[in-house]
């Protein structure tokens, strides 16, 4: 069979509008979608006697198998409920496909069900079945080989924008994680599908290239949509795909195990700073760490080096609240200066609850209990050697803020004959900041809390030799 296609553009800047071409769309799914059988309610003639409130007449009280077959009378879409025999209070949806009768268990929590996907109402459940059978029936192979010859990487029109904006935005690459590298804004391209603004900000040479796994989530597409993966049609009436809540990258949820790990953030889609993701965080701004970690330590080294307990001594919760609101509001443009708040407390407050709401610690719950096992370790250079081999297992922008934040630290301890803290002082206060058990338990943490300490004490202590 011969598989059409059709057009569909999303908008790009008008100094790329000659060039652009737009993407051609696998159209095969949706043409089947459209010969799909189409819904036929079979009413019941008469009252039927309990009925449940949300059902409407083509609920048939309790008949048997035979008698709702009859009652289809071989009509393909055709569809009645009816109430078990066998099992009073239990409701069937009896549908007629593929010359046949087929009866599923039917369940209802507010939303009708009878697998995964939830339903406003059955006349919807009965459709977004019909098309499932109908193209799953017809299509079983090609729908098995959608993900072996993807355009994800190799589409024509995003290979196209890609080079014309990493020309436009050509700058020195990063030479390694040490590099301090500052970023420019762009404003390249005005509104363009996620596909298109992945490729162009995966090649640009301004862009920080830490991996990142997209954030999929079920989503259901108003208005026929197509997979920016395999390019194939998405079917059915809802939950047709998953969407990246990060990127808006949208995909079949077979193909989503086939996408790399190349999520390049929105700004538009982050809602908020704090309890947000890191990497997440630190790719949609382009930056190499967080914001929030580089505006506090810049403000905390500017006037609060020598201040007596710094980082043990407490802020005004309130105040430290208004400071995470101001960055969730403001971003970058945050005011934190002396003039709004003169107590640097609540400056290095706002730091430890930014690293204390983070999803994922610093200190990754993958690497958690490598690192207590190494600071087991009694040799002192063996120990060392351990911490900076689990150093290594740190996603990179993980890596770069905690390097950044022990440099910091560092300079504090340098400051220890004012401020009266030290390497230890410093690991009592960030051990539980910067790194939790992976499970929520109590007596874990107060078991491991010596060694949170000696981890992040060893970290600072060797902050020129570790990273």
């Amino acid at each position: 069979m011969e598989q059409g296609s059709v057009k569909e553009e999303p908008r790009v800047s008008a100094t790329d509008a000659e060039e652009y071409q737009p993407p051609i769309w696998k159209s095969y799914l949706y043409q089947l979608q459209q010969e799909a059988p189409r819904p036929k309610r079979i009413i019941c003639p008469g009252e039927v006697e309990n009925r449940p409130k949300y059902y409407g007449r083509e609920f048939h009280g309790i008949i048997s198998r035979e008698q709702a077959d009859e009652l289809l009378g071989g009509v393909e879409g055709a569809y009645i409920l009816r109430e078990s025999q066998r099992q009073p209070g239990c409701y069937t949806l009896a549908l007629r496909f593929g010359n046949q009768t087929l009866n599923y268990r039917l369940f209802y929590d507010g939303k009708h069900f009878v697998g995964e996907k939830r339903f406003e109402s059955i006349h919807d459940l009965v459709t977004d079945g019909l098309i499932t059978l109908y193209i799953e029936t017809k299509a079983s192979e090609y729908i098995s080989k959608m993900t072996t010859n993807p355009i994800y990487e190799h589409i024509g029109y995003a290979t196209l924008l890609r080079e014309k904006v990493s020309r436009r935005l050509s700058r020195s690459k990063n030479e390694s994680r040490k590099a301090s590298v500052t970023s420019e804004e762009h404003t390249a391209v005005e509104k363009i599908s996620s596909l298109v603004r992945r490729a162009a900000l995966t090649h640009n040479d301004n862009h920080f290239n830490y991996e990142k796994t997209h954030n999929f989530k079920v989503h259901t597409f108003r208005g026929p949509h197509w997979c920016e993966y395999c390019a194939n049609f998405m079917w059915g009436l809802i939950a047709q795909g998953v969407r990246c809540s990060d990127c808006g990258l949208n995909v079949h949820k077979q193909c989503s195990k086939h996408v790399p790990n190349d999520c390049q953030p929105d700004l538009k889609r982050i809602k908020k700073v704090y309890c947000c993701d890191l990497t997440t965080l630190v790719k949609a701004h382009n930056a190499q760490r967080p914001m929030v970690v580089d505006i506090c330590i810049r403000e905390i080294e500017a006037r609060g080096l020598k201040s007596e307990g710094l980082y043990r001594v407490s802020g005004f919760t309130e105040h430290i609240e208004d400071v995470k609101m101001a960055f969730d509001r403001d971003g970058e443009k945050a005011d934190i200066s002396a003039n709004i708040y003169p107590d640097i407390n609540i400056i290095t407050g706002a730091l430890k609850l930014y690293f204390r709401d983070l999803p994922i610690p610093v200190i990754t719950y993958d690497t958690y209990s490598k690192f207590i096992e190494a600071a087991k370790i009694s040799n002192a250079d063996e120990r060392l050697e351990a911490v900076h081999e689990v150093l290594m297992l740190l996603p990179p922008a993980h890596y770069e803020t905690l390097r950044y934040l022990m440099i910091h630290l560092k300079k504090v301890t340098l400051n220890e004959k004012d401020n009266l803290m030290n390497a230890e002082n410093l690991g009592i206060v960030f051990g539980p900041t910067l790194m939790r058990p992976p499970e929520d338990s109590t007596l874990t943490t107060l078991h491991d809390m010596r060694y949170q300490k000696l981890i992040v004490q060893i970290l600072i202590e060797n902050e020129d030799v570790l990273f």
